[in-house]
């Protein structure tokens, strides 16, 4: 009861003196406002988009936050869900998110008295020069020490509160990293899917200029045996018919590799993908303009630049706990304890307490400390121009993918023109020789012709499908904050 009476005393008394000492604290360090000559608070940053004008894009339309389900397909809506529930880059985004918030709680905890118990038993003998009685016959005995003490840290330029401010920066710019890690996961998922329909579809066209030019060789073979044509037109047709089975295997290998990507996205072995995939044989089409909103909507979308101010607000933080070192750290404790012979134990001569601050002062070396405030603020400064880059390149990227999408239209307009005719010529020059006014030489240049437009319009059409996800990609589509 004795013990317990004298600690309670104690922290009363020390809890009065942080409270007075509490009263007169301050914060060093700057305060965190986002600069005023940030690349985003540019006009020209959050205006509209310059490639936005295109009659593909709804420039005033917000882009969802689930955009893959403008597709409308649910295949490919189960495949995101599965992959955003397992994949394996999210697990240690998730992960990392978990560490962030224990990094907080061990901030935070700095707020908070510090208890300590101790006790240690033993058996000891005192040494006669230690005790300035050289030659002494000191006796050996069993003693013990036991020992409570509280402690308390006053925060007397808030060094616990930057650091504290630091670690809650931390964790959000981690979710942040999360967020960023999921678009990059329904992306990737959304475009697994696209190149997988996609090479389906160019495998079926392969296959059907496969079977074209594999009648035209039968035909111009019955023609050379019905003594109508020559061997060398058999010849040509046999080895442009070659050419075009030649294409198959890396479109099968292409198709492929689509499915592998979608099964370890997903958290699965390659041998795991989805066999409805396999089927495919045509990607799906967006039935309406894709929304595209404008520059503020989409810094404010963008995950990675949520995460580069967040660590700009860490970096300005951690100048205040680099400066309060150029301050006093003062801590207030209390202690009781009982040392003595273990047969007396807790007798009334054995106890002892303490009570008084303990101040520490790096006062000498103030020119480490200045030291390492400037690597602080140099720190600082580095998070700032990363802000800015990231800024810039989320601009960037956006215009970019925005053109690049719009002159791929007008590509497939011009392909899908020049395919149609060459379709059209090849099919009079086969009329012409059938009717024996022109030689075989003009078919086979025809059919070539004709066969390669519509494999150049087919690649085209892939792109066009890749190039729909880098946007949505650019554009940062979802989970805004």
């Amino acid at each position: 009861m004795t013990v317990a009476r004298v600690l309670m005393t104690h922290m009363r008394t020390g809890a009065l003196c942080a409270a007075g000492l509490l009263s007169a604290c301050a914060t060093v360090g700057p305060d965190y406002h986002r600069p005023a000559a940030a690349v985003i608070e540019k006009p020209s940053a959050t205006a509209p988009f310059i490639g936005g004008n295109e009659a593909a894009f709804a420039a005033l339309a917000p882009l969802p936050d689930h955009w893959w389900r403008l597709y409308r397909d649910p295949v490919l809506d189960r495949l995101v869900a599965q992959a955003l529930a397992a994949n394996t880059d999210l697990r240690v985004a998730a992960a990392n998110i978990a560490r962030a918030q224990s990094d907080v709680a061990i901030a935070e905890d700095g707020r908070r008295p510090q208890a300590t118990v101790q006790a240690s038993p033993g058996y000891a003998q005192r040494s006669a020069e230690e005790e300035l009685l050289p030659g002494a016959a000191l006796p050996s005995n069993f003693v013990y020490a036991a020992s409570a003490g509280i402690s308390y840290q006053v925060d007397l330029v808030g060094q616990v509160r930057r650091a504290i401010e630091a670690a809650d920066a931390d964790l959000a710019a981690t979710r942040a990293a999360y967020d960023s890690v999921r678009v990059t996961v329904a992306a990737d998922t959304t475009r697994a899917y696209l190149d997988a329909c996609s090479a389906g579809r160019e495998i079926g066209v392969a296959q059907r200029a496969l079977d074209l030019q594999s009648r035209t060789t039968q035909l111009t073979r019955r023609l050379v045996r019905g003594g109508r044509g020559i061997s060398l037109d058999a010849t040509r047709s046999s080895a442009q018919e070659a050419q075009v089975r030649a294409t198959m295997p890396g479109l099968l290998a292409a198709k492929q590799l689509a499915l592998y990507r979608l099964a370890t996205l997903a958290g699965r072995p390659p041998a795991g993908f989805d066999r409805d995939v396999a089927a495919c044989t045509r990607e799906p089409q967006l039935a309406q303009a894709i929304p595209i909103g404008d520059g503020a909507a989409l810094l404010r979308r963008r995950p990675d630049v949520r995460r580069a101010e967040w660590e700009l607000r860490a970096a300005t933080a951690r100048i205040g706990v680099a400066t309060a070192d150029l301050y006093p750290h003062i801590s207030l404790g209390a202690s009781v304890g009982s040392v003595g012979l273990a047969e007396r134990v807790l007798g009334g001569d054995t106890y002892k307490f303490s009570l008084g601050p303990l101040i520490n002062w790096q006062f000498p070396n103030r020119t480490r400390v200045r030291a390492r405030i400037a690597a602080t603020e140099a720190g600082r400064d580095a998070a700032f121009a990363r802000f800015d880059g990231v800024v810039l390149g989320a601009l960037r990227e956006t215009e970019s993918a925005l053109t690049v999408y719009a002159r791929d239209l007008d590509r497939i307009a011009a392909l899908r023109e020049a395919s149609g005719a060459a379709g059209r010529a090849a099919r009079d020059a086969e009329t012409l020789f059938r009717a024996g006014r022109t030689g075989f030489l003009p078919v086979l240049d025809a059919q070539r012709t004709a066969i390669t437009a519509e494999q150049t319009l087919a690649a085209a059409q892939s792109r066009l499908a890749a190039d729909q996800v880098q946007l949505f990609l650019a554009l940062g589509g979802g989970w805004q904050t």
